[in-house]
């Protein structure tokens, strides 16, 4: 595979040039004042540990590798791009079974082996359905299935995050929305869409970092109901 490819598959860029996309790289910024205002919250709330530096360093090096993204439009920068954003969502979703849901670190470990099989599952079933219609946001929906399923299981349980988790999905949903109308407005609207992408994607990591400060410490309600039974 050359991994210097050339990739061009946003409106903004009408070259090859460093620079083509400023807007599409600038907003990355975005990502990084997200990082800092989430890490402000945490340390006001005196609870900066380690899943938290965690979560605000992989919040950092999705901007950086988006930026990155943005600017070189290569294949390796495209993997830069996609591989924090990965281990963010992983990293959420295996620290939220534990502090929300109370699931032991093992138990929290299982579920997220099972998440790494079951996102892609998800994404093949229904690419060839929602891809026509929706382009490469496609492989975005099964996060948002996620996000939106979690939630809703921890409002049924009573657990004050499961709003904000619904919340998010909501400004996800927004998210996709702008990504997917990138290349559809590009005739009318030649800067395109995709910088609200990246707009909506920072305060969406930054809100679900400052709902788990807030609310992922100590028993998940599903542990504190077992307990109470």
């Amino acid at each position: 595979m050359n991994w210097n490819a050339r990739i061009d598959g946003y409106c903004e860029r009408m070259s090859d040039a460093f620079w083509a996309e400023p807007i599409n790289a600038i907003t990355n910024a975005a990502f990084i004042i997200a990082a800092i205002l989430a890490l402000g919250y945490a340390r006001r709330q005196g609870r900066l540990d380690t899943a938290t530096w965690f979560l605000l360093a992989t919040l950092t090096a999705i901007g950086i590798g988006s930026f990155l993204f943005h600017t070189y439009a290569t294949r390796w920068a495209a993997l830069a791009d996609v591989a924090p954003i990965a281990v963010f969502i992983l990293g959420y979703f295996a620290i939220a079974m534990h502090r929300f849901v109370g699931l032991t670190l093992r138990g929290s470990a299982i579920a997220t082996g099972i998440l790494i099989f079951a996102l892609p599952a998800v994404s093949t079933v229904l690419q060839p359905i929602l891809r026509p219609i929706i382009g490469g946001s496609v492989s975005y929906i099964p996060a948002l299935l996620m996000l939106i399923c979690v939630g809703a299981w921890l409002m049924r349980a009573g657990h004050a995050a499961g709003i904000n988790l619904i919340a998010a999905a909501g400004i996800f949903t927004a998210s996709l929305t702008f990504r997917t109308l990138d290349i559809p407005v590009c005739n009318g609207f030649p800067l395109g869409t995709h910088f609200a992408w990246h707009i909506l994607n920072g305060t969406l990591l930054g809100f679900l970092i400052v709902t788990l400060t807030r609310h992922g410490f100590g028993p998940g309600a599903l542990a504190l109901r077992r307990a109470s039974a």
